[in-house]
């Protein structure tokens, strides 16, 4: 009996080949669309979906359709939103789009009919009764993942498959549905609609930017860690450091809110400076691959034989190189370099929230470091 969707329950689901049916059936002109009072509520909505991206408090329970609105337009207000972040130039808002969409989905996928369940991950390409992957199609999915229970290492493999429970599929599943919504961004934009959307954009670049200061401030290279400044010494003193002290640094830089000319720039000291290689490996680090990395914690600074703790960090027993930078930053108020930036990045601003190092993602990363 073939699986069949209303209007209500593709609401859950708007990336689903029958809801983009559903939309493209009522054959809606966007351009024209979005010239109407409708059309503009609809954008208004496609803008606070984004928001709630940002925000990383999910509430899914009240966005079923259930509260009168009509399920094509809530459908559209998710096609609206990924044109609003493709005509920005910030790909950590997409990211945050993706993983917000991703963990909707999941939320109602929880409660979902078993037959329905199984037919979208099918669509999706994941088997959730087979209880095993293909070693090929393991390694693809997982490779953003940073859980060790991930690790191939720690897998039963036999035969080239890889065993994996049904729970295991639908965290899985998720995991698919967020890293195939990342490979379909940014979508081609008309200027025309850009400029329709520029003002939208433009708020949710606003926000953006404010969560990131609510989070670390405006950068501050006087509060950094000892481990952070100690890398940056080396490559100022022209020491080629190892990729790990690169990774650690980049990624402590992007979490704090330097853009990527402004991290680049801090390795153009290095002597093996390469501008083309450099641009990919900060682009990767900072989101470009789809997956936003956090500097490592103390613990795995230690393996990596780059932790030089001073008094502060000896007193307080800091777990992570962020929780460093933003004591120090709230004790002395900047004033250790009131307002300073690396020099290589004298324009650098904000452009990213940094990731939460909260107690479940020390535990994690504990785990890692362990295995």
């Amino acid at each position: 009996m073939p699986i069949e969707f209303d209007k209500k329950e593709l609401v859950k689901y708007p990336f689903l080949k029958e809801a983009h049916s559903l939309v493209g059936s009522r054959a809606y002109a966007l351009n024209n669309l979005l010239e109407l009072e409708s059309g503009k509520r609809l954008a208004q909505k496609a803008r606070d979906r984004i928001k709630a991206a940002l925000s990383m408090d999910y509430v899914f329970d009240n966005v079923t359709g259930s509260s009168g609105d009509i399920p094509e337009h809530e459908i559209l207000s998710y096609a609206i939103a990924r044109m609003i972040v493709s005509c920005m130039n910030e790909r950590p808002v997409i990211d945050k789009l993706c993983r917000y969409e991703s963990e909707r989905a999941a939320y109602f996928l929880k409660h979902e009919e078993p037959a329905k369940k199984e037919y979208i991950a099918r669509s999706l390409g994941i088997d959730l009764r087979s209880g095993q992957m293909s070693v090929r199609e393991y390694v693809e999915l997982v490779r953003d993942i940073r859980d060790a229970k991930w690790q191939l290492v720690n897998r039963d493999v036999s035969n080239g498959n890889v065993a994996v429970s049904r729970d295991e599929a639908e965290e899985l599943l998720k995991e698919r549905i967020r890293s195939m919504l990342h490979g379909q961004l940014p979508l081609p934009v008309p200027d025309e609609i850009k400029e329709k959307f520029k003002p939208l954009s433009d708020e949710v670049s606003a926000v953006y930017k404010e969560r990131v200061m609510e989070q670390f401030g405006e950068v501050d290279e006087g509060s950094f860690p000892p481990c952070m400044k100690a890398i940056i010494s080396s490559v100022t003193d022209g020491t080629n450091i190892p990729h790990t002290a690169r990774f650690s640094l980049t990624a402590f830089m992007h979490t704090i809110g330097m853009d990527i000319n402004g991290i680049v720039g801090v390795f153009t000291r290095a002597p093996d400076f390469n501008v083309d290689m450099t641009m990919y490996q900060v682009d990767h680090i900072s989101g470009g691959g789809g997956t936003e990395y956090t500097p490592p914690q103390c613990v795995t600074m230690k393996t990596y034989g780059l932790c030089c703790p001073d008094g502060i960090c000896k007193s307080k027993k800091f777990q992570h190189p962020l929780s460093y930078y933003k004591y120090k930053k709230k004790v002395t108020g900047g004033s250790s370099a009131k307002g300073s930036k690396p020099a290589s990045a004298p324009d650098s601003k904000p452009d990213k929230i940094g990731a939460r190092i909260d107690a479940k993602e020390r535990e994690k990363a504990d785990k890692t470091a362990k295995n």
